[in-house]
C-alpha cells in the first residue's frame, strides 16, 4: 500500500506543480505556394525560387552553444510549398569547398560527413517530428524523433539532389505530404528548424537557437506560417516485391519463390494503415547468438523492417516486443519413454500484419496493431515402431495492440497501452494494460513521471495477476543534473507474451548526481560527471538484494579525443534470488569493486579506434572478471572503408547455475572465456548503390572446477563426489554478403550471400585450432537470394494513365526525380 501511496502523491503534484511560462524564443518563416515546381537537380536555379522566402542567422549549437555563425559559413535556406509538397533548398557557404566531407555511405547512415539536417513538427507540439538529413555526398537519412529521441527505423520516400560549388556547397529537398502527418485544417502551422554540420570542424548550426542548458532539441523548433488550402493528395501507395532463395545445408539444396505485396494507405491527412500481405523476412540478417549461461532469455534486437518502421507509438513502457510475433511456439512437446523428438520448430510463420497510427488535431495519438501467426507442429518419433506423429505447438494467434497517447503542454503526455494474444483452443491467452504520465514543468526544468501495469496470463483455466508501478522526479536544466526513481514488480508480473521482462519480485531505490560542462572550458569540448546509487530488495518475503555505488565520467577534448572511466562498488555480500530460477531461493555472493577505462579517437581522421577496459575484482580470493574491447577502422577513402571488432570476457572462479537433480539445486564454479571476432566492410559505388560485408566469429566455454549444492541459507556447499558433466564449449560462425541497389525512389534490388554454422560441445578446453576443426566438422549452411521491390505511388500510376488531372500530369520532371 505505501508504494500506491508514494505514486498518488507523485500523480497529485502533476495537476498542482506550476511555474512561469518558459519563453522559448521561436523564428517563423511565412513560405509561399508555387504553381511550377523546381527540378530537384541541387542547383536552385528554377523560376520557382526567384522570390522565396530566406531562413538565415543560423545559431551555434555545439560546441559553443549560442555563437552566430561566422559569415564565411553563411548559411541560407529557401522554402516554397505546392499542394504536393513541401520543398527546401539551402545554400551553405564553406570557404574551403575542397574539404567538404563527402564520404559515401549506406541509406541512413552518416559517415565523415557535412551534411543538411530539416526537423518538420506537423502538429507544431514541439514532442514528435519527422528528422530529414542529406549529407554532402548525396546520402539521404531519415528519422522521427519523440522528446529529443530518435528512431532511425523509420524510412519515407522523398527527394534531394547536392551540388559542390565554388563558395560551398547546396541542397535542394521535396518532402511529399503523403510522408507527413499535420491536422487537417484550412490554415496550417508547422515546427521548424533546420541545421547544418561542418564535419571537419565538429561544429554545428542551427536556424532557431537551441539551448542546451534545459529541455529536449524538440523544444526549440521555429515555424513554418503561410501553408494554407492545399489539396493534398490521396496518400496510398504500394510496395510489390519478388524474391528467389537457394539454400543449401549438409549437400542438400533447395529453391524457394516468393512474392507480396506492402499498402500503406492514409486514412486522413493524420491516419495511416500500414498493412504487409505474403510476409517475406528470408534477407533479415543473423542474430548474434552468443551462450546464455544466464537466467534469463537474450533480447534480440528486430531485424524486420515493418516491425521498426512507424511503431514508435507502440514502443511506450516494455509491452511490445515485435520478435514475439512469429517467435519460438509458446509450447513444447512432450515425448514418451518410447519416443523421441523428431524435430521441434524454432519459429512460428506470420500469416499477415497490419498497423494503423496517428494523431488528432487535439494531439491525441491513437495506434492499433494486429498481427496474426499460422500453425506449428513438432514432429516425435515412436523407437520401437518408428513411426512419426505430429503435435501442434502452437495454435492460430492473434496478437493486438491498442494505444491511447494525449499530449499537452510543449513535451508531455498521458499514455494508455493494452496488449492481447489470443491462442486458438486451449493454449495460454494473455493481456496486458499500462498507464503512463511523463510532465515536464512549464519552465521545462523538472520532469516528472510514473506509471502502472498489470499482466494477466490464462492458463489451465486459471488467471496470474502481476503488476509494476514506477515512479521518478528528474532535474533537467543546468549543470547540475539530479534525478530520484523507485519501482517494483510483484513475482506474477509477466508480460513476455507480447512485451519483454526478466527480473521480477523486487523494489528498487535509485539516486542520481550529474555535473556537466554546457560550454567548452579550457582544452575541454564538454565534460559529463554522474554518480548513481542503487538500493535492490526482494519484495514478497523482503530480501536485501544489495547496494551498489557507480561513478563514471565522459570527456570530449577540442581535439575530438573522447575518454572516461568509471569506478563501481557493491560493498556488501548480496543476494541473488534469480540465479537458483526456483522461487523462495536465494545464493550469496561476495561484493565486488569495478573499475574501467575507454577511449575514441577522433573520427574525423582516416584511422581511428574506440575500446575499454572494465576489471571487476570480488571481495573473495581468485576471483575477478576482464572485460576488454577493440574496434580499429580505417578509411581508405570516401568510398571503400573497414572495420574489425574484437571482445573478449575471461572470468575466472565465477559461480553459478547449472542444474537440478529432483529437489537439488545445483551450482558450479567455473573459469569461463569468450572471445568474439568481427569484420565489417563497406564499398560505395554511389548513394544509391552499395556493397556490404559482415562476418562474425563468437566462441564461449565454461570449465568447471567444483560443484556446489545450494542450501536453504543461500550458502554454497561444495560436492566433491558429483560427476563434472557440465562443461561446455559453443561456436558460432556467420558471414553476409549484401548488394544494395535503390535504382529507383523506394525500390530496391538487394543480392545476399550467406555462410553460417554453429557447434555445441559438452567439453571445454580444446586448443584454438582442436576448436576451429570440430566447428568445421559440422554441415554448413550456404545461402543466396535476390529480392525486388518496387515502390508505386498511387499518384503516379493516375498520372501515367489518365490526364484527367492538369494539375498533376504537369509535374512529370518532379515525379520522375531518382528514377
Amino acid at each position: 500500500m505505501k508504494y500506491f501511496l508514494i505514486l498518488s502523491v507523485i500523480l497529485l503534484s502533476f495537476s498542482s506543480y506550476s511555474q512561469e511560462v518558459d519563453s522559448i524564443f521561436r523564428k517563423n518563416i511565412n513560405i509561399p505556394r508555387v504553381t511550377d515546381a523546381p527540378k530537384i537537380d541541387g542547383l536552385l536555379d528554377d523560376e520557382a525560387w526567384e522570390e522565396a522566402p530566406i531562413a538565415a542567422d543560423f545559431v551555434e549549437r555545439n560546441p559553443n552553444n549560442g555563437r552566430s555563425i561566422p559569415d564565411s559559413l553563411s548559411t541560407e535556406v529557401k522554402i516554397i510549398y505546392d499542394d504536393l509538397g513541401i520543398y527546401f533548398g539551402a545554400k551553405m557557404k564553406d570557404p574551403e569547398p575542397h574539404k567538404i566531407a563527402t564520404e559515401l555511405t549506406e541509406r541512413d547512415d552518416i559517415g565523415a560527413d557535412d551534411f543538411f539536417f530539416i526537423l518538420l513538427n506537423g502538429y507544431n507540439d514541439r514532442q514528435q517530428s519527422m528528422q530529414f538529413i542529406v549529407t554532402a555526398a548525396g546520402v539521404q537519412y531519415d528519422a522521427k524523433m519523440t522528446n529529443g529521441q530518435e528512431d532511425n527505423s523509420w524510412d519515407a520516400v522523398w527527394y534531394s539532389e547536392v551540388s559542390i560549388t565554388e563558395e560551398g556547397w547546396v541542397a535542394e529537398v521535396f518532402i511529399p505530404y503523403f510522408i507527413l502527418r499535420f491536422p487537417k485544417k484550412q490554415i496550417q502551422e508547422w515546427g521548424l528548424n533546420m541545421e547544418r554540420e561542418v564535419f571537419r570542424t565538429r561544429t554545428r548550426y542551427s536556424w532557431n537557437h537551441v539551448d542546451n542548458k534545459k529541455g529536449a532539441f524538440s523544444l526549440y523548433d521555429g515555424e513554418i506560417h503561410g501553408i494554407k488550402n492545399i489539396d493534398t493528395p490521396t496518400r496510398l501507395s504500394f510496395q510489390p516485391y519478388v524474391s528467389a532463395y537457394a539454400n543449401n545445408y549438409d549437400g542438400k539444396t533447395n529453391y524457394n519463390f516468393n512474392g507480396g505485396l506492402d499498402l500503406k494507405y492514409g486514412i486522413s491527412d493524420a491516419f495511416t494503415l500500414d498493412m504487409i500481405l505474403i510476409p517475406d523476412f528470408g534477407q533479415a540478417r543473423f542474430d548474434n547468438n552468443v551462450l546464455n549461461l544466464s537466467a534469463f532469455e537474450v533480447q534480440f534486437a528486430e531485424q524486420r523492417p515493418f516491425f521498426t518502421e512507424g511503431t514508435e507509438l507502440f514502443s511506450k513502457g516494455d509491452l511490445f516486443y515485435s520478435r514475439r510475433i512469429g517467435g519460438r511456439p509458446s509450447s513444447e512437446v512432450e515425448a514418451g519413454d518410447n519416443e523421441e523428438l523428431e524435430f521441434q520448430p524454432d519459429k512460428v510463420d506470420l500469416i499477415n500484419a497490419s498497423k494503423v497510427s496517428g494523431r488528432t488535431e487535439s494531439g491525441l495519438g491513437i495506434g492499433v496493431f494486429n498481427a496474426v501467426t499460422n500453425e506449428a507442429f513438432a514432429s516425435v518419433r515412436n523407437i520401437e515402431t518408428n513411426e512419426l506423429r505430429s503435435e501442434k505447438v502452437e495454435p492460430y494467434t492473434n496478437y493486438n495492440i491498442t494505444v491511447l497517447d494525449q499530449r499537452y503542454g510543449d513535451n508531455s503526455s498521458v499514455s494508455v497501452v493494452n496488449t492481447n494474444v489470443t491462442r486458438l483452443g486451449d493454449f495460454r491467452d494473455a493481456n496486458a494494460t499500462g498507464l503512463y504520465i511523463n510532465h515536464t514543468n512549464k519552465a521545462n526544468t523538472w520532469n516528472y513521471s510514473a506509471s502502472t501495469e498489470g499482466s494477466w496470463v490464462f492458463e489451465n483455466n486459471e488467471t496470474v495477476f502481476g503488476t509494476e508501478i514506477q515512479a521518478r522526479a528528474n532535474k533537467i536544466s543546468g549543470e547540475h543534473r539530479m534525478s530520484g526513481q523507485i519501482d517494483l514488480r510483484t513475482l506474477d508480473y509477466n508480460i513476455n507474451d507480447l512485451g519483454f521482462s526478466t527480473n521480477t519480485n523486487y523494489v528498487r531505490y535509485i539516486g542520481y548526481y550529474g555535473y556537466r560542462y554546457l560550454q567548452p572550458k579550457g582544452n575541454l569540448n564538454n565534460m559529463f560527471l554522474n554518480f548513481n546509487l542503487f538500493h535492490f530488495r526482494r519484495l514478497e518475503p523482503d530480501l536485501f538484494s544489495h547496494v551498489t555505488f557507480n561513478f563514471n565520467s565522459s570527456f570530449t577534448t577540442k581535439d575530438f579525443f573522447n575518454f572516461g572511466g568509471g569506478f563501481e562498488l557493491r560493498p556488501f555480500e548480496n543476494n541473488d534470488f534469480y540465479e537458483p530460477r526456483v522461487n523462495g531461493r536465494y545464493v550469496e555472493f561476495p561484493g565486488y569493486h569495478d573499475q574501467w577505462v575507454w577511449m575514441n579517437t577522433d573520427f574525423r581522421k582516416a584511422f581511428a579506434f574506440d575500446g575499454f577496459v572494465d576489471w571487476y575484482n570480488f571481495f573473495e580470493e581468485g576471483r575477478s572478471t576482464l572485460v576488454s574491447s577493440l574496434n580499429p577502422r580505417y578509411r581508405f577513402s570516401n568510398k571503400f572503408s573497414l572495420r574489425y571488432g574484437l571482445f573478449v570476457n575471461e572470468s575466472f572462479k565465477e559461480q553459478g547455475f547449472v542444474d537440478m537433480d529432483e529437489e537439488e539445486i545445483i551450482f558450479g564454479q567455473r573459469d569461463r572465456v569468450t572471445l568474439e571476432n568481427s569484420i565489417g566492410g563497406n564499398y560505395i559505388f554511389n548513394n544509391k548503390i552499395s556493397l556490404n560485408l559482415i562476418f562474425r566469429h563468437y566462441y564461449s566455454s565454461a570449465l568447471y572446477s567444483k560443484l556446489y549444492s545450494l542450501e536453504n541459507d543461500g550458502a554454497l556447499s561444495e560436492e566433491i563426489e558429483r560427476e563434472n558433466i557440465y562443461d561446455v564449449t559453443f561456436n558460432t560462425w556467420n558471414l553476409d554478403l549484401n548488394f544494395s541497389w535503390w535504382f529507383a525512389p523506394g525500390s530496391q534490388i538487394t543480392i545476399l550471400y550467406r555462410n553460417a554454422l554453429d557447434s555445441y560441445l559438452e567439453e571445454s578446453g580444446q586448443s584454438f585450432n582442436e576448436n576451429f576443426d570440430y566447428l568445421f566438422s559440422h554441415p554448413q549452411m550456404n545461402s543466396l537470394s535476390i529480392r525486388l521491390s518496387y515502390f508505386l505511388d498511387y499518384n503516379r500510376i493516375r498520372n501515367a494513365f489518365s490526364n484527367s488531372d492538369n494539375r498533376l500530369s504537369n509535374r512529370p520532371k518532379k515525379m520522375s526525380i531518382g528514377s
